[in-house]
C-alpha cells in the first residue's frame, strides 16, 4: 500500500493512496483533499496510510450519525467538564440520534436537520407525550453543530450542514423573584426546619446551591462579617466533585447582622452534632451538611426546598413548587423531607434541574438584604 500527494493548487493538495480490493486483487485509488504546507499533506498522507494498513481507518462515507457520535461524545469527554460531557451525552443519545441516527454522515443534509428540529417540536418527548421546549431544541442544535464542526476539522465533512439550519425562537420568560415582604415571610417560616440556613444565604448573599453546598467554615469570617465564595460543588449521575465557581472567579460578601448571629447559633448546634457521630468541626467543615459532616448533593437542596414549600401551604401561591413525585401528597402525609436534607437515589437525582448555577430561593432576592435583615 502506497500514497503520494499531488498540489492542485497554493495550499491546496490532493492525498492519493493506492490499496488492494481484498477479494478481487484489482487496484484502487483512495482520494482525499488536504489543505496545509507540503509537509503537513505528507505527514497527514503517512498517516491514512499507516491507518489503512492496521485496519483503524474509518470510512466516513459508511459512518452513521449515530456511530460519529459516539466518536465525538468519547472525543468530549477530556474538553469539558463532567457534568457538561454528561449532558451532552444524554442530548445525542436519547434526542438526536432517534431522529437523525440513522442516516450516513456524509448525506447529512441541512433539510434532514430541519425536519428533525420540527419532529422534535412536536412529539419529541421520549415518553411520546408532546414534543420538547424551544429552549431544549436549540440546545441540541448546539450541541450537533459543535459534534459536525468537529467532523469538519477531522476532514470526514468537508461542509458543517448544521450552519445552514436555524434553530427555533426561543422565548424568554419574566423571572419570578420574592419581594422584601416574601422573602421575610419565607424566613420567618423556614427557622424550624434544617432549610433555614441555606435559605439565608440563597436569600440573603444569592449564593447559588452548588455555592452553598460548596462553602466551608475556613471561608466564612463571623468576626469581620463576610464570606468568600471560592468553589462550587458539581453533581452528575455518578459523583459529586468541588470546581471552581460558575464565573471562574471567588468573590466575598458581605454578611447582614442577622445571618451572623444565625451563623453563629448555626456552627454551636453543627459542632453539638458531629460530636454525637465523634466527627469534629474545623474549618474544613462545610457549613451546610448531612448529619455526619459529609457534603450535600445540590440537588438535595433543591428537593428540600421543594418540599418545603409544598408542605406550607400559605406560599405555594407565591413560590410554585416544581411539580411531579407528588411532593404535596408527601407533605399531607406528614412526612417532613425538608429537615433531613439527606440525599436522595440516583433516580432521582434533579431531573429537570439545571447545574450549579441555580440560586436556591430567588436569584434577584438578595437585592433585598437591607430591608430584610431589619425585621
Amino acid at each position: 500500500m502506497r500514497g503520494h500527494i499531488r498540489e492542485r493548487s497554493p495550499g491546496h493538495w490532493a492525498i492519493v493512496i493506492d490499496v488492494r480490493d481484498p477479494q478481487t486483487g484489482e487496484r484502487r485509488r483512495r482520494w482525499h483533499s488536504f489543505t496545509g504546507t507540503k509537509r503537513q499533506a505528507q505527514v497527514e498522507c503517512a498517516r491514512l496510510v499507516s491507518e489503512l494498513q492496521n485496519g483503524t481507518r474509518i470510512d466516513p462515507s459508511k459512518m452513521t450519525v449515530a456511530a460519529f457520535l459516539e466518536r465525538w461524545i468519547e472525543h468530549m469527554q477530556g474538553q469539558v467538564s463532567p457534568r457538561s460531557h454528561e449532558r451532552y451525552a444524554e442530548l445525542c443519545r436519547k434526542n438526536i440520534v432517534p431522529l437523525l441516527g440513522g442516516l450516513t454522515l456524509t448525506k447529512l443534509q441541512p433539510a434532514h436537520i430541519s425536519a428533525a428540529y420540527a419532529k422534535a417540536l412536536t412529539s419529541g418527548r421520549r415518553n411520546g407525550k408532546g414534543g420538547l421546549s424551544a429552549r431544549t431544541v436549540t440546545h441540541m442544535h448546539r450541541v450537533l453543530r459543535e459534534a459536525l464542526q468537529q467532523g469538519v476539522r477531522w476532514q470526514m465533512l468537508a461542509r458543517n450542514p448544521a450552519d445552514a439550519v436555524k434553530p427555533p425562537k426561543v422565548e424568554r420568560k419574566q423571572m419570578s423573584v420574592l419581594d422584601t415582604d416574601a422573602a421575610a415571610d419565607l424566613i420567618e417560616a423556614a427557622r424550624p426546619y434544617r432549610i433555614f440556613v441555606p435559605i439565608l444565604l440563597g436569600v440573603l448573599c444569592g449564593l447559588r446551591r452548588g455555592e452553598i453546598a460548596a462553602l466551608r467554615w475556613r471561608s466564612v469570617d463571623l468576626d469581620a462579617g463576610q464570606l468568600a465564595v471560592v468553589a462550587s460543588i458539581e453533581e452528575t449521575k455518578h459523583a459529586c466533585r468541588e470546581k471552581e465557581t460558575k464565573s471562574g472567579r471567588a468573590r466575598n460578601v458581605a454578611l447582614p447582622a442577622m445571618l451572623v448571629e444565625e451563623l453563629r447559633r448555626h456552627r454551636v448546634k453543627q459542632a453539638q452534632e458531629l460530636l454525637q457521630v465523634g466527627v469534629g468541626l474545623t474549618g474544613d467543615s462545610y457549613v451546610v451538611a448531612q448529619a455526619d459532616g459529609n457534603p450535600l448533593q445540590p440537588n438535595s437542596l433543591t428537593h428540600a426546598f421543594a418540599d418545603f414549600i409544598a408542605e406550607r401551604h400559605a406560599y405555594v401561591g407565591r413560590w410554585r413548587a416544581p411539580q411531579g413525585r407528588q411532593r404535596a401528597a408527601r407533605a399531607q402525609q406528614g412526612r417532613d423531607h425538608a429537615c433531613s436534607l439527606q440525599p436522595r437515589s440516583a433516580g432521582h437525582a434533579g431531573r429537570g434541574c439545571g447545574t450549579g448555577g441555580h440560586r436556591l430561593a430567588g436569584r434577584h432576592a438578595a437585592t433585598q438584604t437591607k430591608r430584610v435583615a431589619k425585621r
